[in-house]
């Protein structure tokens, strides 16, 4: 292994001050100097000089959320993203052996339309055709890990219809937005992108759906799968360059993460981080477009919201205010501000599939957060699909199931605005 694989001039920039246990979820949960941001970045720093094997590395790295809420507190600015990826890229290289259904989602599905919307169908007809009825009743799912048990039973409810390309206002546009669905978003959250383009064709944008676009590749960076991430980053630059819009939303805040960065992915090929440069300038959170327009509100929400952030929506792409301010612009709504909303709450990516016992860790501390509320929330806001989930999951686990909805930051604006849906809040 060499000092240049490990990001290690990055790792120099680190004084061990600990400002950054506070901000971090599995040194909380785990209380471990080795599960701690200065802890991994000094390993990392070990395994560069050679002083630590791959697998003593491995085991602190893997079980790092990705969260960079250690990033936002840093007084020396220690590029804690950059170091992390690096030591994931070098371990995955390292491997003694691929999964070879790892690879196969990462490289042919998820970056897959037809895959995707195989998937958007199959899920669709299992849901609405009475097969996870009997599912449920006849307690096949037991024979599941229980990963996939936990996460079957909260399931959003999904369509299989497509959608039409451009959606266009009434008036002339305020501003033309081309629309990414993200991939797993668009099979198990299409509800909440429907609404996303109804939000912003109502306040006055032009909105195109390109089918050129692609996935992300967050999850595959997540994994350590540089070329997959990315090819899949040319794709999406080469596809919504062709287009003339002023701003490429997205109303995921992993994905969202991941396309900002994508300059980051091209330091060595002067040409495409040009471009990239050029993508990631147009590229926002739909909570940024919709902050600037006005939108049709139509009808209070007379219930008490709290709101867990997005990590990446926060730390990566740095939109803190946004949402709160569309939230408390929602007529009857009382928002009550959540303690320690910053810390994360374990969803990650697919962490709380293959490290699940500590992403349940993570999330009963951020119930306990929610417990400590002295008005218990009747709706509690996320701006990311994995967030969505695990703070659902969260809900079922303290029992909150009857008295407490997750819902998208944007269901709840669609909502107030009176827009067609299939389901009210």
């Amino acid at each position: 292994m060499t000092k240049a694989e490990l990001a290690y001039e990055e790792t120099v920039d680190c004084v061990q001050c600990g400002y950054c246990l506070p901000a971090c979820p599995t040194y909380l949960t785990m209380e471990k100097e080795t599960h701690s941001p200065r802890g991994r970045i000094n390993l990392v720093k070990m395994a560069a000089e050679g002083k630590i094997t791959y697998s003593e590395l491995e085991g602190p790295i893997n079980l790092c959320l990705g969260c960079r809420a250690c990033e936002v507190v840093c007084p020396t600015n220690v590029q804690y993203g950059t170091i992390l990826e690096s030591a994931k890229e070098v371990l995955r290289e390292n491997q003694k052996r691929t999964s070879t259904f790892q690879a196969f989602i990462f490289e042919n599905v998820l970056p897959n339309q037809t895959y995707m919307l195989a998937a958007r169908a199959s899920l669709s007809v299992y849901q609405q055709f009475g097969m996870q009825k009997i599912a449920r009743a006849t307690k096949a799912l037991q024979w599941l890990p229980e990963n996939v048990r936990s996460f079957e039973s909260i399931l959003p409810k999904t369509d299989k219809r497509t959608r039409r390309k451009k959606y266009s206002p009434e008036q002339e546009p305020i501003f033309k937005v081309g629309f990414f669905t993200g991939c797993v978003m668009d099979v198990m959250f299409s509800e909440i992108n429907k609404k996303s383009i109804k939000l912003l064709q109502a306040a006055g944008c032009e909105v195109t759906v390109i089918k050129e676009q692609t996935c992300c590749g967050a999850l595959q960076n997540h994994a350590g799968e540089s070329n997959i991430t990315k090819e899949l980053a040319r794709k999406n630059i080469a596809a919504f360059e062709k287009y003339d819009f002023d701003y490429i939303v997205n109303s995921i805040g992993g994905c969202g993460a991941m396309l900002v960065e994508y300059d980051r992915l091209f330091t060595d090929e002067e040409d495409w981080k040009k471009r990239a440069h050029e993508f990631v300038r147009k590229t926002v959170d739909i909570s940024v477009i919709l902050t600037q327009l006005k939108l049709p509100f139509q009808k209070e929400i007379s219930k008490v919201v709290t709101y867990q952030p997005s990590c990446h929506l926060s730390n990566v792409q740095k939109r803190v205010e946004e949402p709160v301010n569309l939230l408390t612009s929602i007529p009857g709504i009382q928002y009550i501000p959540l303690p320690h909303k910053e810390l994360c709450c374990g969803s990650a990516g697919i962490y709380n599939i293959v490290n699940y016992d500590a992403s349940m860790q993570i999330l009963d501390k951020k119930m306990g957060h929610v417990n400590q509320l002295t008005l218990r929330p009747e709706i509690m806001v996320a701006t990311n699909p994995g967030c969505h989930l695990q703070l659902k999951l969260g809900v079922v686990r303290e029992g909150l199931g009857e008295q407490m909805k997750v819902v998208h930051l944007v269901e709840l604006l669609a909502e107030a605005c009176a827009l067609e849906s299939d389901a009210k809040i």
